[in-house]
């Protein structure tokens, strides 16, 4: 199931915008969960629940161009489309990453192939994913995005595609979470995404970044054995 957030300060808009969301996803086949929020501030209490969201830019208190960038500050890397009935915004929505900018009204074969787009990318991304918390704020994490999480003490980094995410949590609360989703802790320090190895010799792990993290000693024969079995399982040769 896709859950959808539809955000825009305008009842009508949000339901006539929902309704044609709801029959498009139906025609798709795709089943779907559509949450309708008046603000942005009110969006962003609820962020990590979804999976795609329709935000209309000229909003009150709160712009949509201002809640697409605190999205992206808490963490939200999934898909987002703007809705305007300006052209203006075109080219600041490259800055947030949106997925597409369609001006309203949004005509019904446009919004279609805007959604089977979406919804192609969302069903080749995998929606494995672990709830992490920072300044009492909480995020949804992906775990595709994750190469490795490297331990220093109670803080943790996470390294991902696009840069460096520091929180604080027990590693042994770490490791429960991340148990049976392809990750291994191949040295006291690092618990690596076994879907980024590209290669690995006795001593370290290649990632597919060029990266290169430090096998143990004591670990090297369980690190072979769980990257082989990961491999198999996952139809890929190391």
């Amino acid at each position: 199931m896709i859950s959808i957030a539809v955000c825009d300060n305008e009842l009508l808009e949000r339901l006539k915008i929902s309704a044609k969301i709801r029959t498009i996803m139906e025609e798709l086949q795709v089943s779907c969960s559509i949450e309708q929020f008046s603000s942005g501030k009110e969006l962003l209490i609820f962020l990590e629940r979804f999976d795609l969201i329709f935000l209309d830019i000229l909003m009150d208190e709160m712009d949509g161009m201002e809640t697409a960038r605190r999205c992206r500050e808490l963490g939200f890397d999934k898909t987002l489309i703007f809705l305007s009935s300006s052209r203006k915004y075109v080219f600041d929505a490259y800055d947030v990453g949106a997925f597409h900018y369609l001006v309203k009204p949004a005509e019904d074969e446009k919004l279609k192939t805007v959604l089977k787009r979406a919804v192609k990318k969302e069903q080749f991304t995998s929606n494995d994913y672990i709830v992490i918390s920072r300044e009492r704020q909480k995020r949804k994490l992906f775990l595709d995005a994750v190469r490795y999480f490297e331990i220093k003490g109670r803080q943790i980094d996470i390294h991902e595609e696009n840069g460096i995410f520091t929180y604080y949590e027990q590693i042994g609360n770490l490791e429960k979470q991340l148990n049976g989703k392809g990750f291994f802790r191949c040295h006291k320090s690092y618990l690596l995404n076994l879907k980024h190895v590209d290669g690995y010799s006795r001593q370290e792990a290649i990632l597919d970044n060029g990266e290169r993290i430090i096998i143990a000693k004591r670990r090297y024969e369980e690190f072979c054995q769980t990257i082989l079995a990961y491999m198999r399982k996952n139809g890929g040769i190391l």
